[in-house]
């Protein structure tokens, strides 16, 4: 019984390591989305925070360095994609995926040329990187059976930006359900012509759209390049903007919805990552490329039943014109 419990609460508080960058980057969607701005750029912002993140860390030796770091770079690439699709009226998918390619282009020139390691940056020493926090009386209450599992190993010995993601769950909801900048932001992104009628710049509501996506992007970098691991690595993003993105339409663009989508696919994650090498009753050992597809094939099955009665923002992908 309490190698079942530890089992399970190890696979649980795997799941909640995998699901924060998904989270942060559906976060970022979310402002970017319910602005009426579609974006597929969420991979390259969080790719481009997570070199920027693993560099500024290993030159400062400091964690938050990196992190500051991380979310400039990666709003600057947002404001660049707002440059194209909203002050110009550019075609958002396009940019997002220009994007997308600047960023794995860029970072790994930009890592060979400096470090010379193939790449990637060197790793990073303990004092440049977030490392677990262990939450009071620990020690006290991990003899406790059961219980003390769980808050020893799932709720405590996270690093700083885990909590801070759990966090901001509930400040996005309440920003965007609950404010009058939120009450703007839906609006702009359901009927932005109304919302120009008003007096109020669909542009500059947009434009700040982008900046809170940028600085989400930028945190779930800096996760993946100083907290999950300790350096950066080519493409370490793996197709995570995608998931989380994935994630905002299985949640119907609302943030408790979308949390829970982000626990799914991270859970299958890291069920993945335990079923590899693992003889299964009446199958046998499964192909590692087939246990690794598990995530994305968990996302296919569950858009292909649910992306139907999902409706996005209205004006969601349509770029504003004041003449129209």
């Amino acid at each position: 019984m309490e190698d079942l419990v530890l089992q399970t609460v190890s696979l649980l508080a795997s799941t909640v390591r995998l699901a924060v960058p998904l989270i942060l980057c559906a976060l970022a969607g979310l402002f970017a989305e319910r602005s009426g701005v579609v974006d597929i750029g969420l991979e390259g912002k969080m790719l481009a925070g997570a070199f920027a993140a693993a560099s500024v860390a290993f030159w400062l030796q400091s964690a938050w360095a990196g992190l500051a770091a991380a979310m400039l770079v990666s709003i600057a690439f947002a404001l660049v994609h707002g440059f194209a699709c909203i002050t110009h009226r550019g075609n958002q998918v396009v940019a997002g995926m220009a994007l997308n390619v600047l960023a794995v282009g860029l970072t790994a020139v930009l890592a060979f040329a400096w470090f010379q390691e193939g790449g990637k940056t060197p790793a990073l020493a303990d004092a440049a990187r977030f490392r677990p926090l262990q939450l009071p009386f620990v020690a006290e209450i991990s003899t406790v059976p059961v219980l003390g599992t769980i808050y020893a190993r799932l709720l405590s010995g996270h690093n700083a930006l885990v909590y801070l993601t759990a966090a901001l769950v509930p400040l996005v909801a309440f920003v965007v359900f609950r404010t009058r900048f939120g009450l703007r932001l839906r609006a702009v992104g359901e009927n932005p012509h109304a919302v120009d009628t008003a007096g109020i710049s669909v542009a500059r509501l947009r434009y700040q759209a982008m900046l809170a996506s940028g600085a989400l992007c930028g945190i779930a970098g800096a996760y993946l390049s100083t907290a999950q691991s300790a350096s950066f690595l080519r493409e370490m993003t793996a197709g995570k903007g995608f998931l989380a993105l994935a994630a905002l339409i299985f949640g119907k663009w609302m943030p408790i919805p979308t949390l829970f989508a982000c626990l799914l696919f991270a859970f299958a994650d890291a069920l993945q990552g335990r079923l590899q090498g693992v003889a299964l009753p009446g199958i046998g050992v499964v192909p590692v490329q087939a246990i690794q597809a598990l995530p994305y094939l968990l996302t296919i099955l569950l858009l292909a039943g649910f992306v139907g009665k999902a409706h996005a923002p209205r004006a969601s992908g349509i770029p504003y014109s004041k003449e129209k």
